[in-house]
């Protein structure tokens, strides 16, 4: 039997996982997230503001008003939304700060009326002067603005660097850290790999991707065929994951920003645990949280839905178990 997780700790789910569902628009997209609810997967949903309504970057407050009660009724609520920022206004000019604020407010306050606890932003994109001025809205709203690292974007990062210097010196409860922990793959997917694998790459570089993704040198191999020309069109898009999204850091990389956190993304592409490809960047997580006392949402977030064409709702329920299972493995009480 699975131990409970601790009483701060909320697993949740996200309705980005079923963005194949959106697309295929047979229903609302607001009935689409809620289904997560309604399905017994989750009571607690991460959202995206741009896939919920076509008014975005304006959702109105009727409408996120009209969802939450929706959710409520089915017994659930929305945790943190996804926001954004489109930083041009057109081809050739870029927003001013002013407009950037402007941008985010409409977002802030749709958030605030879902009875969510925060927005997320990428890491680093407001930048620490937007940060700042948006910190009297966010007290006004009791909202916390969430800054996710993914990928490659680890503490040990140069370029991530300066992000995580301008969390620690706004030093605000409204302004805190979200990890993916495609930032701790311990080696890549593997129906990705198959994927690469019959798209004809070179030898030396698939046996790179599946020998020694965690050997920085990796990431020179990957560039050089780029470069090269040797990526066919047909999987560049693909195979860009291996520059963005995914992430060889290791969790004591971590261990100087976990004060920061208060959220993280429990990211899986595939449903395949071979040498714990999956399990075991929960299970290093959970440790980690334990120890610094984390309170917060744990939310399982499906990204192989770019070349896989699995049930979402199947594979966000089993890997819900997983997740638990992986989270309280370490559990003190069992020792």
């Amino acid at each position: 039997m699975t131990a409970p997780l601790p009483a701060s700790w909320i697993l949740s789910a996200s309705a980005f996982n079923l963005t194949p569902a959106v697309i295929a628009a047979e229903r609302s997209a607001p009935d689409i997230a809620a289904s997560l609810v309604a399905e017994g997967l989750a009571a607690h949903i991460e959202v995206e503001l741009g896939q919920l309504w076509r008014s975005f970057p304006e959702p109105t407050v009727a409408e996120a008003s009209a969802f939450r009660d929706q959710l409520v009724g089915l017994g659930g609520r929305v945790s943190i939304v996804g926001g954004s920022i489109d930083d041009w206004a057109a081809p050739s000019r870029r927003r001013t700060d002013d407009e950037r604020f402007e941008f985010l407010v409409p977002q802030l306050r749709a958030a605030a009326a879902l009875g969510a606890s925060g927005l997320r932003l990428p890491l680093g994109q407001a930048g620490p002067e937007l940060l700042t001025r948006l910190l009297p809205l966010l007290e006004e709203l009791d909202l916390v603005l969430f800054e996710e690292a993914q990928g490659s974007g680890s503490p040990s990062n140069p370029s991530a660097a300066p992000a995580y210097d301008a969390l620690v010196s706004i030093d605000s409860p409204h302004v805190r850290l979200l990890v993916d922990i495609s930032m701790l793959m311990p080696a890549l997917p593997v129906t990705y790999l198959e994927r690469l694998d019959a798209a004809g790459l070179p030898r030396h570089l698939m046996r790179a991707l599946h020998e020694d993704w965690k050997v920085s040198s990796t990431t020179a191999i990957v560039v050089d065929t780029l470069r090269s020309g040797a990526v066919p069109p047909h999987i560049h898009t693909l195979f860009m994951n291996l520059l963005v999204r995914f992430g060889r850091s290791d969790v004591a990389e971590l261990e100087p920003v976990l004060p920061l956190l208060s959220a993280a993304h429990l990211k899986f592409w595939d449903l395949d645990d071979a040498g714990g490809r999956v399990s075991q960047p929960i299970a290093d997580l959970a440790g980690a949280l334990r120890r610094t006392g984390f309170a917060g949402t744990l939310c399982s977030e499906w990204g192989g839905q770019e070349w896989l064409d699995d049930d979402p709702v199947e594979s966000t329920r089993a890997h819900l178990v997983l997740a638990r299972e992986a989270l309280t493995v370490a559990d003190p009480i069992r020792g």
